[in-house]
């Protein structure tokens, strides 16, 4: 009787597993990482690397669903208008948060891109106040006003708004608050989102290879089919791992070990790439990660309760 108990706890997200802590680690590591590989495709436009990203993901998400018998609860949700209407919406943000995020490793801005996600749980504690109208807690407000100043001093500091950070950060916000309203699973979520953005993505791609600057054919350098087919890989793989981690721990060390991915980000950065980094925005990170600090233990400390 213990161990069903056990295992029924462990199966809705109530107690960790060796198993979710090992599938969690795989999976930020492997995000943490993805700027090694946006690096290689730097020299190709970031639409078009986008596109692939949407194109190669379409099987591995199909055969995802198809392995586990769950393929038609996206032709279920198919023939519903306004659910489809609010899938479109969150295929959107996806892809401009994909946009962003393929600029800034390409024109050296992989700072600013983990930034963008070291901010997003307190740019989502905002957009939950604003549009949900949750009640913010102190901490919550303490770790905002941290963040707020950092942006502030990074401000300053470029001479405007650190936009890629903040667009990185607002979209995957929305992005995850409008994900809530589909009743569908993570994977099955995935799928209709590249399903709805393979055709427009499949015509660019067509008109980038029929007029001559397509990568993939037309232009294409050593490796850069395999390159970019590997888009899929490194896009669809991942999120699978991630919606199978996230069954086996509690949402508190989800929301502890999100932070795996910017860290190495960050490292990859600073230490690889060798992205100016100086006492100022040491000094605004600083400030960003106390904010985390804070938030985190608020966060900690709630689900304890």
């Amino acid at each position: 009787m213990a161990a069903s108990e056990s295992a029924a706890r462990s199966a809705i997200g109530n107690e960790d597993t060796p198993a979710g802590l090992g599938l969690a680690i795989t999976v930020y590591l492997l995000w943490g990482g993805l700027p090694l590989y946006l690096k290689m495709v730097s020299h190709i436009p970031p639409l078009e690397v986008v596109a692939h990203r949407v194109i190669w993901s379409l099987p591995i998400a199909a055969v995802a669903l198809m392995v586990r018998g769950r393929l038609g609860d996206v032709w279920q949700l198919i023939r519903q208008p306004r659910k489809i209407g609010m899938a479109m919406a969150t295929a959107a943000l996806i892809t401009a948060n994909w946009l962003v995020y393929v600029y800034a490793i390409g024109s050296g801005h992989t700072v600013e891109a983990a930034l963008g996600y070291y901010i997003n749980p307190l740019i989502s504690v905002i957009i939950a106040a604003l549009v949900l109208k949750e009640e913010l807690k102190p901490a919550q407000m303490v770790a905002i006003g941290l963040a707020m100043v950092a942006v502030a001093i990074l401000a300053w500091d470029a001479g405007g708004l650190p936009w890629i950070s903040l667009t990185l950060a607002t979209t995957w916000g929305f992005y995850a608050l409008f994900r809530k309203t589909l009743p569908l699973g993570p994977n099955q979520g995935f799928f209709l989102e590249v399903l709805i953005l393979t055709a427009p993505t499949l015509a660019y791609i067509v008109y980038l290879e029929t007029s001559g600057a397509g990568h993939f054919i037309a232009r294409a350098g050593a490796g850069d089919a395999w390159l970019l087919a590997f888009a899929g890989v490194a896009t669809a793989v991942p999120l699978i791992i991630y919606a199978n981690a996230a069954k086996l721990l509690r949402l508190s060390t989800i929301g502890i070990m999100q932070y795996i991915a910017p860290s190495f980000v960050f490292l990859i950065a600073v230490f690889v790439f060798r992205e100016p980094f100086g006492s100022t925005k040491l000094i605004a990170f600083c400030f960003i990660w106390a904010a985390l600090v804070v938030y985190s233990v608020s966060m900690f400390r709630g689900r304890r309760r």
